[in-house]
């Protein structure tokens, strides 16, 4: 790999451990202080690795002149007196903390931090972009286009946010034991809100939306090997983003333009994510409770099943049966509505649909539009046009004006 190339990786995986560590080692209220480190070090091998070459071990390099700068920094700011006076004054001058760049303490860190900027103190807005900037290394712009906003909003919604953890106190370190499972459902709600901005992300920033998912899948895993975190829940999870990823490259064409799921190549999935959603669901099968994430983990496997069978529709339909039975959205009922027209025809399904009755929803008459097809195409018309005026994404007008297209064609 190149330099040109090279940096930048190194940048979206080492800047975040660098970042955890110094801050563990600092305390939260001196994040931007380890940010400020961090971003140095990346500075120092950007002016110096186009001089006198790449080194033997990059890696290593960051690591060697994060913790010089880390040092440099205890000795000469305000910081040191603060953190480390009781200490120099039992030890000789030249001693200063051990600053830890090892696989597992990076790995504690940053689990550590993963479970601070989660915390319930800050909105889960709040806590997703600050998992993007302080766990995943993303820029600023990056998280503004990632939440299709501005800069100047992302920047004042993290200085909230830092401001707020500062003001709660929040420690990185491990919840109590007892406070774990109640912790971890944040966490895992926050890397699942994560994992979707990047899925469903209306975004046309083909690579910035795989990186969300790759980084939340990347955190996710974290969590899995840590004996503590390592529930039936997150390996759930985990599964459910392997099998979401596996379709990912499907999922739109050569133009960016999306792919429906049944006119996807699916010749695109890929195998080895699928093997690997099937294995972490399997391991969350442990235990007696299911959560969301089983069912929709449940779900996305039997979407990566090419053969489209009554059977695979009806699996689907019984899992969406029970998701919603702990956790009711429009969209799952929405959703469970079209699996049901797969399995037992549309006029089953839109016996069903017109209970729901979710005249605010686009996707409502979108997914009339679909049901009507066929059967009343008239009624479908006049459900598409509903759908076009009501959605707001130039990806979704798009498709539906090709579904309004295709039907008119078909009168």
């Amino acid at each position: 790999m190149q330099e040109k190339e090279l940096l930048p990786h190194l940048f979206r995986t080492e800047y975040s451990k660098i970042t955890a560590v110094l801050c563990k080692l600092l305390g939260f209220e001196h994040l931007d202080v380890a940010e400020d480190i961090a971003s140095e070090t990346f500075l120092s091998a950007s002016e110096l690795w186009g001089l006198k070459g790449l080194p033997e071990n990059p890696a290593a390099w960051l690591y060697t002149v994060a913790k010089n700068k880390a040092k440099n920094h205890l000795k000469h700011r305000s910081v040191f007196q603060q953190k480390v006076s009781v200490q120099l004054s039992q030890a000789p001058a030249s001693e200063i903390p051990e600053i830890d760049l090892s696989a597992q303490h990076i790995k504690d860190s940053q689990l550590q931090m993963m479970f601070a900027v989660c915390h319930p103190a800050i909105s889960v807005e709040s806590q997703i972009g600050m998992a993007l900037r302080v766990l995943c290394g993303f820029g600023i712009e990056e998280i503004a286009d990632a939440f299709l906003t501005n800069k100047d909003t992302i920047n004042k919604r993290l200085l909230r946010a830092k401001e707020k953890l500062r003001e709660e106190n929040i420690r990185i370190e491990f919840p109590p034991a007892g406070e774990i499972p109640g912790r971890l459902e944040a966490v895992l709600r926050t890397l699942y809100l994560l994992f979707n901005e990047g899925y469903f992300s209306a975004s046309h920033d083909h690579s910035l939306r795989k990186d969300l998912c790759l980084e939340a899948m990347r955190l996710t895993f974290l969590l899995t090997e840590n004996e503590a975190t390592h529930k039936p829940a997150v390996n759930a999870l985990l599964a459910l983003m392997s099998f979401q990823s596996s379709r990912f490259e499907a999922r739109t064409d050569d133009h960016g333009e999306t792919v429906l799921y049944d006119d996807q190549d699916t010749d695109l999935w890929d195998e080895d994510l699928i093997q690997q959603g099937e294995y972490f669901l399997n391991l969350a099968s442990e235990g007696n409770t299911a959560s969301k994430y089983h069912f929709e983990a449940g779900i996305a496997y039997w979407h990566t099943i090419k053969a489209d069978t009554p059977e695979k529709w009806e699996n689907i339909l019984q899992l969406y049966n029970h998701l919603l039975t702990i956790e009711y959205s429009p969209i799952a009922a929405l959703n469970r509505t079209y699996a049901l027209s797969r399995a037992n025809g549309k006029t089953v399904a839109l016996q069903e649909a017109k209970k729901l009755a979710l005249t605010d929803h686009y996707q409502y008459h979108l997914l009339l539009g679909e049901l009507y097809t066929g059967v009343d195409n008239v009624s479908a018309h006049n459900a598409l046009e509903k759908a076009l005026a009501m959605s707001h994404s130039s990806a979704d007008k798009k498709i539906i004006s090709q579904k309004i297209q295709q039907l008119t064609g078909k009168d």
